[in-house]
């Protein structure tokens, strides 16, 4: 098999999370060679051997096979999901300390290797850890991509599609921002289908607009009443993770709420945040700067501003 033609993602952090990224990629064919790194060797180890078992009934082959940061030398893309978990009642910002620190260490090593694709963060917190990964790869801000939003918004979207009795897919809605607490939604660009939230709001007058509200801050909070209820959310974010990859790999330039670069745009600087983004085989494309609502400007201001707060200790 001609190397170039090969896509070949590595994976470090054989987790929850990861493995669910792992599963989900392998259903749906998405790379040809994916490789499993572990600080827990045995761990990785046994992974690939379980889901190689699995090879004969996934719509294509795929390579596996635990390896390490060597490996990373002809990849196109780095995913890491390794990390600290978040705890019941910790907020994703309090894991900044451990997780910056576990990160520079695992960025080191895969650099090392001679690496030159593009990054995919996905640990907590995302926005944070994604800045880091790129300060600490010195790649070009365009490669170095965080999961954000993406599944925040596929939550949303899913509530809405649920509340107005149509396909989530038809359904076309984002949240911004950090990865958390002060997320916001952009009601101003909601859409089903083709017709705005406002319109299909005051057309069907039995749906309450304060419902909105409810139905938002159930999003933001998702991931606590998750991990209230089994530990840990890991399949939602491994199905996001997937998502972004096709994009990458795929060429798509698909529009997606991941953690971007801000270098002016939203009047910010020096932070990665959750933007919609075109995303390709070179990465970030370009960001997509939707004009705000005033409150929604007010909200996303105040998303950096927490951030940058919370990341003084750590850059």
């Amino acid at each position: 098999m001609n190397k170039e033609k090969v896509n070949r993602i590595v994976l470090v952090g054989t987790g929850a999370v990861g493995c669910s990224y792992a599963y989900s990629l392998i259903n749906q064919g998405v790379a040809e060679e994916l490789v499993l790194i572990d600080v827990n060797e045995a761990k990785s180890e046994g992974e690939a051997m379980d889901l190689n078992h699995g090879m004969p009934f996934a719509p294509s082959p795929i390579r596996v096979w635990s390896g390490s940061y060597q490996d990373c030398a002809n990849a196109d893309l780095v995913v890491i999901t390794a990390g600290l978990a978040q705890r019941p009642g910790e907020t994703r910002l309090e894991l900044v300390e451990k997780n910056t620190k576990i990160f520079k260490q695992i960025v080191k090593g895969i650099m090392e290797s001679g690496f030159n694709g593009i990054f995919l963060v996905a640990t907590n917190p995302v926005d944070i850890l994604t800045y880091v990964t790129w300060k600490e790869s010195g790649l070009p801000k365009e490669r170095v991509i965080g999961s954000g939003t993406v599944l925040d918004s596929a939550r949303l979207r899913s509530a809405l599609g649920k509340y107005f009795n149509v396909d989530t897919r038809n359904v076309h809605a984002a949240i911004i921002g950090e990865h958390g607490d002060t997320e916001l939604p952009v009601w101003s660009h909601a859409m089903i289908g083709i017709e705005h939230l406002d319109s299909v709001l005051e057309r069907k007058g039995d749906l309450k607009k304060e419902c909105l509200d409810d139905i938002f801050v159930n999003v933001r909070d998702a991931a606590y009443q998750i991990i209230e209820r089994k530990g840990a959310t890991y399949y939602g974010i491994g199905m996001s993770l997937v998502r972004i990859t096709k994009a990458i790999l795929n060429n798509e330039n698909s529009i997606l709420t991941v953690s971007a670069y801000l270098d002016g745009e939203y009047g910010q600087n020096d932070v990665f945040i959750g933007v919609p983004a075109v995303i390709n085989r070179a990465g970030i494309r370009e960001i997509v700067e939707i004009e705000l609502s005033g409150k929604e400007k007010e909200q996303f201001n105040h998303s950096v501003s927490v951030l940058k707060e919370t990341m003084k200790p750590v850059i």
